[in-house]
């Protein structure tokens, strides 16, 4: 194990390049700057390719280009630059490109609050463009994580050939202190899906249902199309229904029926609880203090987190809300992921902490909230 002292955005910036992230390409934006810096430094000493673009929209136009060609690739932002992605993650996602993108959350909407934390960006991630998706967020909510879920993205992108959002909050992001790493010789790499056999008989996107498109580096003499429209076996247009609607079925099956392989979850002090809170990132960091405090005073609290916010695992939420009366929800938004709890236990008799005005919710609150609801 290694022992280093770094920020959650560094510890991003330095498990990219342990798990073989060759290339970043991005546009600067506060709250997610540093990783864009840090790999400034630390990808030309790897071998790799670091650029700054003129905007965020040509920034993660490249990563799409470096990983069509093979590069293992990245991009960083923050909300308002997530939205300025928008169209061209949608291309990552219909093309099948596994690609990193790294959302440090700040205050919103628009430009809202750039130096001030916020989990307003869940309903983006879900759905990052228009039409219909599945698509994979995973948050963080410690300097370890920050590390190794950044290699848990990458594994993700290559095993499921899509875009995947690493969900970072501000205080995930800029907290600073010590953390305890894997050697990277015990890194587990997920390798990017490839056809060896004869490229005349290669068709990227003939895949089962549910299952993803295997495409092959570019320049490798295995020639097929990329295109943002729907498209057939070899990557080339189609409006032909069947073919769009198959393809529609294993893009979000592909997702959606691989929950349990993807969903990732922590139960904090839940066996003998009487109470149960629900939170995520830097908030689920709040609540752990708070539940030590209370079952101080007697009161049995303890925590679920969901890891992988999306796809939403739904069968692990219903049993929490089935086995607990007492549910207190807290994020920093306006309840974005309480309406998916909402929606999957069809309960509504939740008590809730909330904020969106760039504030932490402190241990305190979250002690008071459960004595004032329960």
């Amino acid at each position: 194990m290694r022992e280093v002292i770094s920020t959650g955005n560094m510890l991003i910036a330095q498990a990219a390049v342990d798990c073989g992230c060759t290339f970043f390409g991005g546009y600067p934006i506060t709250p997610s700057s540093e990783i864009a810096h840090e790999l400034s430094h630390l990808l030309p000493k790897a071998g790799g390719t670091f650029i700054q673009m003129e905007d965020e929209i040509s920034g993660i136009s490249v990563a799409l280009g470096a990983a069509m060609s093979g590069a293992k690739a990245m991009t960083a932002s923050s909300g308002p630059g997530i939205s300025l992605k928008a169209e061209q993650i949608g291309l990552g996602y219909i093309a099948e490109i596994p690609l990193v993108i790294v959302n440090v959350m700040r205050g919103g909407p628009s430009t809202g609050l750039p130096t001030r934390v916020a989990q307003g960006d869940l309903f983006q991630a879900k759905s990052p463009s228009h039409g219909d998706m599945a698509s994979i967020a995973i948050a963080p909510a410690s300097l370890e994580e920050s590390y190794n879920l950044t290699v848990t993205a990458f594994n993700y992108a290559n095993k499921y050939s899509t875009p995947v959002f690493l969900l970072m909050d501000e205080t995930v992001g800029h907290m600073n202190g010590k953390a305890v790493l894997p050697e990277i010789k015990d890194l587990k790499i997920e390798p990017r899906r490839e056809f060896t056999g004869d490229a005349k008989d290669y068709k990227p996107y003939k895949a089962d249902i549910n299952e993803p498109a295997t495409l092959n580096p570019f320049f490798k003499g295995y020639r097929y199309h990329i295109t943002g429209l729907h498209h057939g076996d070899i990557g080339f247009p189609t409006e032909d229904g069947k073919i769009v609607d198959y393809n529609m079925r294993r893009l979000i099956g592909k997702i959606k029926n691989k929950v349990d392989e993807i969903s990732l979850y922590e139960e904090y002090m839940l066996d003998d609880a009487d109470i149960c809170i629900i939170a995520y990132g830097s908030v689920s960091r709040a609540a752990k203090e708070a539940i030590s405090r209370l079952r101080n005073e007697g009161i049995k609290v303890g925590l679920f987190r969901p890891i992988t916010l999306y796809p939403v695992n739904e069968t692990k939420i219903k049993e929490v809300c089935a086995k607990f009366k007492k549910v207190l929800v807290s994020e920093l938004n306006m309840g974005q992921y309480l309406e998916e709890i909402q929606r999957v236990s069809k309960r509504d008799d939740f008590a809730s902490l909330h904020r969106a005005n760039g504030r932490p919710i402190t241990p305190s609150e979250l002690v008071a909230k459960v004595k004032e609801s329960f």
